[in-house]
């Protein structure tokens, strides 16, 4: 009996602290998967629990951890960039603090912001990136700086936008820039750098413009073998996470993109930023490019948000306003449906329903299936270029302008 119980309280323990906790861009799995949260069907003012203006320009996602939830946020002209904590439970502003101030910041294209990589949070940490302005690790407790780095350098061209991950003690995060190309990564612990990996990409142009890209990575298992997916532009190298050796290389043309690689049904799904997307076994070794490509394809493929795969769909929603639903097997095209506006931010599913949040505040409510089939369709607030956050029966929503709970 006594065994027993301790299985169920381990279990119960686990679930709840997944449902609890949103720790990094796209969640726990990083793949915009939000279990069976129970969110309402039509997301409007009437089921706005709490409304909390954030001061600033920030693109970034809030992350949560139990009754926290933080983001980071600039001013427009990127001379002051801030980290904020928000109670989850009353919206109250709990931490607001300048990490850096900066009196002549690098151009930032006025379609991104200085603030739009997404933090990582843990139990008593949380780890904030401002690109090669500053990467600091800070005490949830009081927001005070544990460690920072400012000496990883990169011109971002745009603006910065990866965000890191933080896998095996380990944070990792891309520099593809338009003077150099590089991941790194670091001991959480102390900041300091475990490894650091030139980009091996052959981009076919001197001009750097073409050569960078505002990826976030991610951490699959293949084989029993981990491996860490960095898009950039041009190619995708996924890496041994422990010392950094390249593990294959997929060649795929595109710059500038901005989409975390999705793992599901043998494949990793890339979109290159420029509307086209390759789905890639991930079994090869070295250059797969003409080996390993299962598909490819350009139709409404977002330049800029993630995708997301439910129940044996692909589905995307694309700058230009059209939700796609693909075979992820093969490519084609099941269903699409033009929405209309624009789409940054990266869907979401949850409790049987997808969700997709446009640059102009319309909110698209979809059941997943064979068939296109609107739910609802809402508005709130001035536009969404920040994915959201859900966690316990709770959707956390950051607009250009304030930071909502949604709950029923």
């Amino acid at each position: 009996m006594r065994s027993t119980a301790a299985v169920l309280l381990v279990t119960v323990f686990t679930v709840t602290s997944f449902a609890s906790n949103w720790p990094e861009f796209r969640g726990p799995s990083g793949d915009g998967q939000a279990g069976d949260a129970d969110l309402p069907v039509a997301i409007d003012d009437s089921v706005v629990k709490w409304k909390t203006p954030i001061h600033g320009k920030g693109w970034s996602s809030p992350v949560v951890w139990g009754e926290q939830i933080w983001l980071t946020t600039a001013t427009e002209d990127g001379t002051k960039m801030s980290v904020l904590c928000v109670d989850r439970k009353s919206g109250a502003i709990v931490h607001d603090k300048v990490l850096m101030e900066n009196e002549s910041p690098a151009f930032c294209h006025p379609m991104n912001s200085y603030a739009t990589p997404t933090p990582v949070i843990e139990a008593g940490r949380v780890y904030i990136h401002f690109g090669s302005y500053l990467t600091a690790c800070l005490d949830t407790a009081n927001a005070e700086v544990i460690w920072k780095r400012e000496d990883l350098e990169c011109d971002h061209h745009r603006g910065p936008a990866s965000s890191p991950i933080l896998h095996d003690g380990k944070l990792f995060i891309a520099y593809d820039g338009y003077d150099v190309q590089y991941v790194v990564a670091l001991d959480k612990e102390t900041g300091e750098t475990v490894w650091k990996k030139e980009r091996q990409i052959d981009y076919g142009t001197n001009d750097g413009d073409r050569m960078k890209a505002y990826c976030t990575g991610h951490v699959i298992t293949v084989n029993g073998q981990e491996q860490l997916v960095y898009p950039s532009a041009v190619a995708t190298i996924a890496y041994d996470p422990s010392g950094g050796d390249t593990l294959w290389t997929v060649y795929h043309e595109g710059m500038n993109a901005s989409a975390r690689p999705l793992y599901g049904d043998g494949l990793v799904f890339i979109t290159n930023g420029m509307g086209s997307m390759v789905a890639v076994r991930p079994d090869g070794k070295g250059d797969v490019t003409g080996t390993h490509i299962e598909w490819s394809g350009r139709k409404s493929v977002a330049k800029k948000s993630s995708q997301l795969l439910v129940d044996g769909l692909l589905y995307m929603n694309s700058d230009d306003g059209v939700v796609t639903a693909r075979d992820p097997r093969t490519g084609d095209v099941v269903w699409q449906e033009r929405a209309g506006g624009s789409f940054a931010a990266s869907p979401i599913y949850a409790g049987g329903r997808i969700y997709a949040f446009s640059t102009e505040g319309d909110i698209l409510t979809i059941k997943p299936g064979q068939d296109y089939q609107e739910l609802a369709k809402t508005k709130l607030g001035d536009g969404f270029m920040a994915s959201p956050a859900v966690v316990d029966d709770q959707l956390i929503l950051r607009s250009k302008s304030h930071l909502y709970l949604i709950e029923r």
